[in-house]
């Protein structure tokens, strides 16, 4: 079915926690992109190992819409992540078409569960991406370096558009794009919407995503993903909500 093609970004969770104040006075970059990679890489790596557990809630929906039919299908689905054992989800309920709920609702998180267990194959690093600096920008009144990337493979895991990398944590803030490979024949093009937040621990999780998938034959899909509130443990500190 087309329709599972519709992506989420979930493999491209940077995890940070607070670093200094970024000093950005103007729309100037005061770093190249290699400079923004590379911190952004050294930031995520040594915070990530800082996070021990998360929990939310989760709801997702999918719409499609054609000529003659008008179909949709929701979850809600717990997402718990551990350091030692990964993802895991459980699907608390579910509505709408059972082919949408099966092949692309059921799939998305099948998918996510395969794209966790090789990391480097979906990472936002220089084995997978050309970054091009392109200005400085506020996300969420914060700002935050523009990089256009572009995959250095057609994969289904990754994607070529715009990030948004905070200049004070070097954390993905924001992700415009579409996939690096069309997943079917059926689908002429996929953007792709999707949004960090910085809980109160300082760890940047996916917020929110919305990808909006043209068919051939006619008609349109929208998948949203509401990633909830989380509850975060840190290494060596217990957990805090």
């Amino acid at each position: 079915m087309a329709l599972c093609a519709a992506p989420a970004l979930y493999a491209q969770t940077t995890l940070s926690a607070p670093s200094p104040t970024a000093t950005l006075t103007s729309t100037s970059p005061a770093l190249t992109s290699a400079q923004i990679v590379e911190a952004m890489l050294r930031h995520n790596q040594a915070r990530a190992e800082g996070l021990r557990h998360y929990q939310s809630v989760r709801h997702y929906e999918v719409e499609y819409k054609g000529y003659s039919a008008r179909i949709g299908a929701k979850l809600v689905v717990e997402a718990d992540y551990d350091a030692a054992n990964g993802k895991s989800f459980r699907i608390i309920s579910q509505s709408g078409n059972s082919l949408l709920i099966d092949k692309v609702l059921k799939r998305l998180i099948e998918s996510e569960k395969d794209a966790d267990q090789d990391k480097s194959v979906t990472a936002l690093s220089p084995a997978n991406y050309n970054f091009k600096l392109t200005g400085i920008e506020r996300v969420a009144d914060r700002p935050a370096y523009v990089l256009q990337v572009e995959p250095l493979v057609d994969s289904k895991y990754l994607y070529r558009g715009k990030v948004w990398v905070d200049a004070a944590d070097f954390a993905v803030a924001k992700i415009n794009a579409e996939p690096a490979r069309n997943p079917s024949f059926w689908i002429s093009s996929t953007a792709i919407n999707h949004l960090y937040t910085r809980t109160a621990d300082g760890f940047w999780l996916p917020a929110q995503n919305r990808s909006e998938t043209r068919v051939r034959v006619g008609g349109n899909a929208v998948l949203t993903i509401d990633y909830g509130k989380y509850q975060v443990e840190e290494q060596g500190v217990g957990s805090r909500e």
